[in-house]
């Protein structure tokens, strides 16, 4: 038996007016999902647990089975795993996003933050940009890692977990209430637009209609992280398969193989198809038992809030990823056991996450059923079947 998670990350949402009241996931077409959810369980599992921020480190954690109250020690430190930056017991890791901000005479503290991502910055260009902060700003206490498009990392020698806000959170807003209180930070944060916001990579995107990748962004600070074996907890040996850096920490941390697709950048425009077929040979020519599909492209719609670009993520996912699944495992002859959720709500409306409930399929290639549902929030509620802790919905999925 192979055991598979599609994960489309922020997936779900709220019922929206254009959409005649639906969801992005009710409104698109996905005849696929719509198809094995009638012959599956279907319902909601709280992935954050109470008191908890709605990350996508918390989510992704409970879904593989990791307790976040147990094991989650900050989304940097688990980022930092991914690019292999060796962290010391005293060291505490940030994620370092370069954003954009408003191109204006304002104060650094009265502008306000236009894009978390900075028209999802390739990583050829963020390494440049962050190259110039790191000449600039690094020193014996502050160090700067290239990371994935616009997500980076700093590592702050004997530091602390200091309050931070994501980025993600507060776009369209004047940012001077949510900056770093700790002058250190701040003071980094504000000479980096200065040294960003003319480089001349930043005048050439300005001019091609892209937005200024024009200030450094400090959150997610923690510490150490220390994952038990994925292998040695559940007896499956697994393979990540994601485009963004916190995915791959947590598979270096949990000793999961990380499988690189070519293609795949964590944009609307990834190699979905690419990520079903690394998946598929995994399972069935590799000798590995359990694959986690990570698709990025519905959380990073969500907060762009465009409704459209959810929708076509969520049909992509649907199209290129899930039906390629189904497709090439039958072909294979291979009886699997498969998981589609999002790891939280992304909603359109607020353009960040929420702690809800989320709609899962389990899928088994062995059984057949005949249902009514079709795959969305509202049938996955109406179904009554609700799981409080979410760490525990793998052991659903892996018949533990």
């Amino acid at each position: 038996m192979k055991y598979i998670v599609v994960l489309g990350d922020g997936m779900a949402d709220e019922p929206i007016e254009s959409l005649d009241g639906k969801t992005p996931l009710e409104y698109a077409k996905t005849p696929t999902m719509d198809e094995i959810a009638k012959e599956s369980e279907i319902g909601l599992s709280h992935t954050i647990p109470e008191g908890m921020n709605p990350g996508s480190d918390t989510a992704n954690l409970a879904v593989l089975g990791y307790n976040p109250r147990k094991y989650y020690t900050g989304r940097s430190p688990l980022e930092a795993l991914s690019i292999g930056v060796p962290m010391k017991e005293t060291d505490i890791a940030l994620r370092c996003n370069i954003v954009t901000l408003s191109d204006d005479d304002l104060p650094y503290e009265q502008k306000t933050i236009l894009d978390h991502s900075s028209s999802e910055i390739s990583t050829e260009d963020a390494a440049v940009l962050l190259e110039a902060v790191k000449k600039e700003l690094q020193n014996d206490i502050y160090h700067y890692y290239v990371g994935t498009s616009y997500r980076h990392l700093t590592i702050w020698d004997k530091g602390e977990v200091v309050d931070l806000t994501p980025p993600h959170d507060i776009l369209t807003k004047v940012i001077g209430d949510f900056l770093p209180k700790e002058e250190v930070l701040l003071s980094m944060m504000k000479k980096s637009y200065d040294i960003l916001n003319s480089h001349p990579l930043n005048v050439e995107r300005a001019k091609s209609g892209l937005n200024k990748a024009n200030s450094i962004w400090f959150w997610g600070a923690g510490t150490r992280p220390a994952l038990d074996s994925f292998e040695e907890k559940t007896g499956k040996r697994g393979v990540m398969i994601s485009a963004v850096d916190l995915l791959k920490g947590i598979a270096v941390g949990a000793k999961m193989k990380n499988i690189d697709v070519e293609g795949a950048d964590g944009t609307l425009h990834t190699n979905y198809e690419g990520k079903a077929k690394a998946a598929v040979k995994a399972l069935t020519q590799d000798g590995y038992d359990f694959a986690y599909i990570h698709v990025e492209a519905p959380d990073e719609m969500g907060h762009q809030g465009s409704i459209s670009k959810k929708v076509e993520a969520i049909e992509s996912l649907d199209k290129k990823v899930i039906k390629v699944v189904k497709e090439e495992m039958e072909k294979a002859g291979a009886q699997y056991r498969m998981l589609v959720m999002p790891d939280h709500p992304t909603p359109i409306a607020l353009r960040t996450h929420t702690s809800d409930p989320v709609p899962y399929i389990l899928y088994d290639s062995r059984i057949a059923k005949e249902e009514t549902w079709n795959y969305n929030e509202k049938d996955a509620k109406l179904s009554g079947n609700y799981l409080e802790d979410g760490y525990k919905l793998i052991d659903k999925l892996l018949e533990i």
